[in-house]
């Protein structure tokens, strides 16, 4: 099956790596954008490309990146990727192939990458992460546990009162920091943890998984598995009959994993995001007037990690914009004030203000809103 064939590419604006190599363009700023093509996160290839093309074109309707048209070039970041991702970045940065970086990928790649990147072009990492990174030049823009677990869990405690949680992730850097500080909420909030797991990615067969939670007595779950990984194990869950035992709780699991997993399978699934496609705010309303006036309304179904990539070209483009000559000695939590187009937040939003956050509850396969966060970096 070709995952991509309803992807509707803008071949002027879109290409794709071939066999590492890209000659360089003069007066075209190229960002090369790092996506998973394949495995348990090739589910958000198409709404990221299609999200990040929208963003390209509003540049180039304007003035590029500074003066310059923006192009995107593709590059498979999966964890399950043959391509040689070091690799291949080094050399197209020695080679003057590419100008910037806009990745949606795990964390484990972005560690990868921040040694090889080394402040030589701009970095812009997108999607929920960890928290933690200070790499100079690179700028993670995305939300972090403190954010966005803690304020849901809380609330999920206060309407439910599980007796305790079992905590279910990929095996890597984001589900086990960001499982760290849920056991730090479980112990201010004095509620047992039950059961806690780590598997690798593309495991399809989750049934014993969800037994193992079933026999454990948890009545709120946290899932941090990635992409498909959270499908198969919702369907499994949904089999099993849990939902009318146990609360689910996932920071990842967007639209397209809802679409995915069925409506019968995600009952009593709550998800806590930056974004969801169906927000009614004057920022959403204009980045989905712009998405389906490119890609028309078969386009790939808007979710939060689509639209990082989105945030992520202009985050990149307002960097270069407010700091062409200092971007290199900023980072996550710098002060370099940083004023850029969103579908999460305002454009004047003030420098302190980060995108709030929502938390949602499947609605069938919809994604309903009820109740949202502020935060502040």
């Amino acid at each position: 099956m070709n995952r991509f064939a309803s992807v509707p590419f803008v071949p002027t604006e879109l290409d794709e790596l071939r066999d590492g190599h890209m000659a360089p363009a003069r007066g075209i700023y190229r960002i090369a954008l790092l996506i998973p093509l394949c495995g348990s996160a090739g589910i958000w290839a198409p709404s990221c490309i299609s999200s990040a093309q929208a963003a390209v074109e509003e540049l180039n309707r304007a003035n590029g990146v500074n003066g310059r048209k923006v192009q995107l070039i593709m590059i498979d970041s999966a964890q399950e990727s043959s391509l040689p991702i070091e690799e291949t970045v080094n050399d197209l940065i020695e080679s003057g192939s590419i100008d910037a970086i806009v990745g949606m990928h795990i964390s484990a790649i972005r560690q990868r990458l921040s040694k090889v990147v080394r402040q030589r072009i701009p970095y812009i990492y997108t999607p929920l992460y960890e928290g933690g990174e200070t790499t100079a030049g690179l700028y993670a823009i995305g939300e972090t546990p403190d954010e966005q677990l803690g304020p849901a869990m809380e609330t999920l405690q206060s309407e439910y009162r599980p007796g305790s949680w079992a905590l279910i992730g990929n095996d890597y850097v984001w589900p086990r920091i960001s499982h760290l500080y849920a056991k730090s909420k479980l112990k201010k909030m004095s509620v047992n943890l039950a059961y806690e797991r780590y598997l690798p990615f593309g495991l399809s067969n989750m049934a014993r998984h969800v037994e193992d939670i079933a026999v454990s007595g948890a009545e709120a779950l946290l899932i941090s598995l990635v992409g498909q990984d959270a499908v198969s194990f919702n369907r499994a869950f949904g089999a099993a009959g849990l939902d009318s035992k146990i609360v689910r709780l996932s920071c990842a699991i967007d639209e397209n994993a809802l679409l995915a997993s069925g409506a019968r399978n995600a009952k009593r699934l709550f998800v806590a995001s930056g974004y969801f496609g169906a927000l009614p705010t004057e920022a959403n309303a204009a980045f989905k007037e712009s998405y389906y006036r490119l890609h028309g309304d078969q386009a790939p179904v808007l979710n939060a990690l689509g639209q990082s990539t989105y945030e992520g070209v202009h985050y990149l483009a307002g960097l270069l914009q407010g700091h062409p000559d200092t971007w290199r000695t900023g980072g996550v939590g710098s002060a370099l004030p940083v004023i850029h187009r969103s579908a999460r937040k305002p454009l004047g939003a003030s420098r302190g203000q980060r995108a709030p956050i929502y938390l949602a509850r499947a609605d069938g396969l919809k994604m309903e809103v009820i109740k949202y966060f502020k935060t502040y970096s």
